[in-house]
């Protein structure tokens, strides 16, 4: 899966290999709570869905992630970019961190941006993401909106109405 030559997902200007690729593949661990959250971004660009659920802080004996919801999200989306807003803490030392960051992104032909703080804990020496706070955000459509009388862009053969309009 690698090609050293590609750019990471994550926005850092680095190339793959030598950034977010080591930490997903387990042969490095993220330093800050920004490297790991950066990781989980190239991540979901990347579809590396069991990276996304391993670090994620367990309650009891597993996450609460859907893995068929967060794979589908994954690879249902074009991905546009990751920017870090603000970090808090986090750092190499700390045990917590936070992160505030948005994720820009499109499905099924809308736009968005994926406002989030999330909140992290290192555990055992690795940096787990733990929970979030999600903004909220304004959906933009890609594409031209579709008139009410028009074949549904589902594919179903009915009017738009009479399907996923109603």
């Amino acid at each position: 899966m690698s090609n050293s030559k590609t750019t990471c997902p994550c926005g850092s200007g680095k190339d793959y290999s030598a950034c977010c690729e080591p930490i997903i593949n387990g042969t490095s661990l993220a330093a800050t709570a920004e490297e790991l959250m950066r990781a989980r971004y190239s991540a979901y660009e990347k579809h590396e869905i069991d990276f996304i659920i391993n670090t994620c802080e367990a309650n009891g004996d597993k996450t609460d992630i859907d893995r068929n919801a967060t794979k589908a999200w994954s690879e249902e989306s074009t991905w546009y970019g990751l920017k870090i807003l603000r970090t808090e803490k986090g750092g190499a030392e700390d045990t917590e961190g936070v992160v505030e960051f948005q994720a820009t992104y499109s499905r099924k032909g809308l736009k968005d941006v994926h406002h989030e703080t999330g909140y992290f804990k290192k555990i055992e020496g690795k940096w787990m993401y733990s929970t979030g706070s999600l903004k909220t955000t304004t959906v933009v459509r890609e594409g031209r909106k579709v008139g009410r009388n028009e074949p549904c862009p589902c594919g179903s053969g009915k009017k738009y109405k009479a399907c996923c309009g109603r």
